[in-house]
């Protein structure tokens, strides 16, 4: 047990384990499907580029998942691929299926926008391995926005077609991009603490990101946005399908230990 963590109360402790799993959930759904455009993407580049982009999401979930075994010993691994639906906490934005290439870009700018800003606000944790950890992926993180942020104006200001793709793509994820910034129970007192971001304050900055890019920029819609009253445990009929695709040779082969 390292000093950092015996530093945490246990209430502390516990919450902490949930945002970080939280957090690591997000990314290995995420990570999930973008891997689903591999051979599929527009051009050989992007097929490329995704790629990356989803393998490093799984790399920022692996940070998440070591810093919640320093703090109870689980196993990353077998959190990652023995847990069902119903134990999951991603975020339903997520979990929606990989649709077309403009609500792909469009879903990962919303989510890189979050986590950039998170990360950015995390470096600063007086938690030190969170704050090591953000330093580390906020290099990453700021790299994918940049380039998703170029593909939504692309396709914003390409042709008609794929304006109207954008629009309606946003018209879908624009109601599930809030629940990014929900907190898990027991976040305020970490943030009172100085161990996690304030989220009211990532969110501010994250909205008026944004909507520079995407009305400011784009010329884009945003639609009505009306609170999503459900949590984390409450997901859509997409997860459940999905893990058993991610999880099947895992299960299958429970005992096995590398693939």
């Amino acid at each position: 047990m390292t000093a950092a963590t015996t530093a945490l109360t246990p209430t502390q402790q516990a919450a902490l384990i949930r945002k970080l799993t939280a957090l690591a959930d997000d990314e290995i759904i995420l990570a999930h499907r973008g891997g689903e455009w591999t051979g599929h993407a527009p051009i050989l580049e992007e097929d490329i580029a995704l790629a990356n982009i989803a393998q490093d999401e799984l790399g920022h979930a692996g940070l998440y998942l070591e810093l919640r075994r320093a703090l109870d010993g689980s196993d990353p691994d077998r959190l990652a691929f023995f847990r069902g639906a119903p134990e999951y906490t991603c975020a339903r934005l997520v979990e929606l299926p990989k649709g077309d290439w403009a609500f792909t870009m469009l879903r990962q700018f919303l989510f890189d926008a979050s986590e950039a800003l998170w990360l950015e606000a995390a470096t600063r944790s007086t938690y030190a391995p969170l704050a090591e950890v953000a330093a580390k992926a906020v290099r990453e993180e700021k790299f994918h926005l940049q380039h998703t942020a170029l593909w939504v104006e692309r396709l914003a200001l390409g042709t008609g077609e794929s304006e109207r793709r954008l629009q309606a793509a946003l018209d879908e994820l624009w109601p599930h991009a809030a629940q990014l910034f929900q907190p898990v129970e027991g976040e305020e007192e970490l943030v009172q603490a100085g161990l996690l971001p304030d989220l009211n304050a990532v969110h501010t900055r994250w909205q008026a990101l944004v909507t520079r890019q995407l009305i400011e920029k784009c010329g884009l819609k945003l639609p009505a946005a009306f609170p999503d009253p459900a949590g984390r445990d409450t997901h859509t009929e997409h997860l459940a399908p999905l893990l058993a695709e991610m999880q099947s040779v895992a299960r299958a082969h429970p005992e096995a230990e590398t693939w």
